[in-house]
């Protein structure tokens, strides 16, 4: 797929606040390798290839495991998640999926038996963080392949 706009480059001070935003969400006491799982599977969900290789690379450089990650599209059969996990990807598929109906309160009682009230919003905030950069991605077509778990700093 070819891209057709560098939107970093088209609009910088966009690019800086969306980054901006998102860096506030990579600092969030919540554990990095939990939202990492987040990301890919919304990623997953949004079908945007460019974050789904980016965060599979970041969470292989923090030393998750292949199995793992091969598994997160089907969280639900496999049995190599935690309830927490569990439920933050849950959670995941609920808020990125939103056209298809409101978070039903059975799903909140669950999420905030493992998360709590602060933790529930900022696992929101990384969920709405992920969901911006897949339409900007997938939009514009960033293409997959190209990114370095090295370069975090410089990418978003």
């Amino acid at each position: 797929m070819t891209a057709l706009l560098n939107y970093a480059k088209a609009s910088p001070d966009s690019y800086r606040a969306m980054q901006q935003f998102s860096q506030y969400t990579h600092h969030l006491q919540l554990e990095p390798e939990l939202l990492e799982l987040v990301r890919v599977r919304a990623s997953q969900i949004n079908h945007c290839a460019f974050c789904v290789d980016m965060h599979s690379l970041d969470a292989r450089a923090a030393g998750e495991t292949e199995q793992r990650l091969y598994a997160v599209a089907a969280w639900e059969e496999a049995p190599f998640f935690t309830a927490r996990e569990r439920a933050a990807l849950a959670w995941t598929e609920a808020v990125t999926r939103l056209a298809d109906g409101p978070v039903s309160e059975t799903l909140y009682r669950a999420t905030l038996e493992q998360f709590g009230e602060k933790e529930i919003v900022d696992l929101t905030l990384a969920i709405i963080a992920i969901n911006g950069w897949n339409r900007l991605a997938g939009v514009f077509r960033t293409e997959a392949g190209h990114y370095r778990p090295a370069s975090r700093a410089k990418s978003a």
